[in-house]
């Protein structure tokens, strides 16, 4: 089964006004008001779309923001049924300093077609398409990982590039990263496009290596599954986490999830610019109209394109 193409003319609307709904709030200080802004936008188009559609990753407990919470029912309740995987404003605090890399973004797959899981951290490991079929395993050493990717790739580790979100509890995977030669590009914040580093024709790095959010996972998955990069995740759930993980149907609290299981079927990927950065620009507000630019993946249909679309105020 494939997501008709008129769909994603749609959903490529409902991240465009996310990112406007955040736009006025970008260098205010405000994360809470950008998050709102983005959530208000996002979720009135989304309920335009003739879609029975859930919200099976939405925003939550981590980041006390104003949920499109898991579970939420968005759409006219006629016409097909899909899973939702949103971040209304992936880049709150880079939208409240007015710093890049900001955007609102969301995946969508048919029903059942995501995976549905708490929102809580998420230790990822993701490398590029053409590769070995599940080459890479969280359960071995960093070192052991390096070595296996070099050797599919005909390089030296030396030779290579891994992006790392910078935090202490990734010290030790920087570590080993040093000692090996490996080149560490460490981003701050925002994994969806740290993961999407990967990914394309000219990638900037040749892994993607840290624990990051939940949800972020999920998205990025989609978007990656588009690409066929190779992703594998395992949850960090404490205890309050395993019981929330129960009610969504998780049994195996330690299972480790590759992309055709966090992603079944096809998929659309939808990522708007607040603020400029790597994977779009950022939106520009004139006094009468506003112009935002999205990456667009439809896996089905092929599509990989990013457009910018003009809309009057």
């Amino acid at each position: 089964m494939t997501i008709e193409k008129v769909f994603l003319d749609k959903f490529i609307k409902a991240t465009e006004f996310g990112a406007y709904g955040a736009s006025p709030f970008i260098g205010k200080g405000d994360k809470i008001s950008a998050d709102q802004g983005a959530v208000d936008m996002m979720r009135k188009e989304l309920n335009n779309i003739e879609m029975k559609a859930t919200i099976v990753i939405g925003e939550g407990e981590m980041d006390e923001a104003p949920m499109l919470h898991i579970g939420e029912k968005v759409g006219t309740n006629i016409g097909p049924e899909f899973d939702i995987a949103v971040d209304p404003l992936e880049g709150t605090t880079f939208t409240s300093k007015g710093l890049p890399n900001a955007f609102s973004v969301l995946a969508v797959a048919e029903k059942g077609g995501l995976l549905s899981a708490p929102d809580t951290y998420m230790e990822k490991i993701i490398i590029g398409s053409n590769l070995p079929k599940n080459l890479l395993d969280l359960d071995n050493s960093v070192e052991k990982n390096i070595k296996l990717l070099a050797d599919a790739m005909s390089k030296r580790p030396s030779e290579m590039s891994a992006c790392v979100m910078k935090r202490s509890r990734h010290d030790h995977i920087v570590k080993t990263l040093d000692q090996m030669g490996v080149k560490v590009n460490f981003i701050t914040d925002g994994d969806i496009a740290g993961g999407l580093t990967v990914a394309g024709e000219n990638p900037q790095n040749d892994i993607y290596i840290s624990t990051g959010g939940g949800p972020e996972g999920v998205i990025v998955a989609a978007a990656l599954s588009c690409y066929e990069c190779q992703m594998q995740v395992r949850l960090v759930l404490d205890k309050d986490e395993t019981i929330r993980a129960e009610k969504l149907g998780i049994k195996d609290f330690r299972k480790k999830y590759n992309i055709d299981e966090i992603v079944k079927g096809d998929v659309i990927f939808c990522a708007s610019g607040v603020t400029s950065g790597d994977l779009v620009k950022g939106i520009k507000n004139f006094n009468n109209r506003f112009e935002v630019t999205t990456l667009a993946l439809h896996k089905s249909q092929k599509i990989n394109k990013t457009i910018t679309n003009t809309y009057k105020k």
